[in-house]
């Protein structure tokens, strides 16, 4: 009787362990390009990107941003540094005001990295004012 009890928790809790690997594998696949996307500058690309990571898994851009890195650079930093400024200022527009000003993984805004980088003067840098 205890063999069957313990044979029934194991077939009942192996799908559900693959279903969770299969999900989370399922959003690193889907955000996998989003750099390439924000180098390419392809707004309409990074929007249905965007679009059906939301629809697909309920996550809104402030949900994953900080988990994205692109060569060590958050994605609004990224678009800064190749002069994505369409793919940019859909990013700038979507985050949240509280997001743009508090401090990413290396402690600096993204105001204050842009003014060390020198990219003070970049279009991305007028949509962030503007913003915040």
């Amino acid at each position: 009787m205890l063999k069957i009890v313990k044979t029934s928790i194991v077939a009942t809790a192996l799908p559900l362990c693959l279903l969770a690997t299969k999900a989370s594998a399922g959003i690193e696949d889907d955000l996998q390009n989003i750099c390439n996307i924000v180098v390419a500058d392809d707004k309409n690309e990074l929007r249905k990107k965007m679009r059906k990571v939301q629809s697909d898994y309920r996550l809104r851009l402030q949900d994953y941003y900080s988990g994205i890195t692109c060569g060590g650079q958050s994605l609004i930093r990224t678009a800064m540094l190749n002069n994505a400024v369409e793919a940019g200022t859909l990013l700038v527009k979507k985050m949240p005001k509280e997001e743009l000003i508090s401090p990413e993984q290396d402690g600096k805004t993204i105001a204050t990295w842009a003014s060390e980088a020198g990219l003070q003067t970049s279009p991305l840098m007028d949509v962030l004012q503007e913003r915040i």
